[in-house]
């Protein structure tokens, strides 16, 4: 699913298709295991997505935690 898909939901359907693809992931790996996945690279694509919903959701979130920018005075100096 692409992220401008996932931007035009709501934070509960969001929500529902995370839940989805981490019982996804679960399972792909317990298949992979047992020998029966046949494409491991569903597995990255899977976890690709659960990190960009968790992002959106926290962007949604508006935590407040505020990501101080580097400038050049503080920077480490070398």
């Amino acid at each position: 699913m692409k992220i401008d898909e996932l931007r035009r939901k709501s934070k509960e359907e969001i929500q529902k298709v995370l839940r989805d693809d981490r019982e996804k992931l679960r399972q792909l790996k317990f298949d992979l295991v047992t020998g029966k996945v046949k494409n491991v690279r569903e597995i990255r694509k899977v976890k690709k997505e659960i990190a960009q919903i968790l992002t959106l959701l926290t962007e949604l979130r508006g935590s407040g935690a505020k990501v101080k920018k580097r400038t050049k005075s503080s920077s480490p100096q070398e």
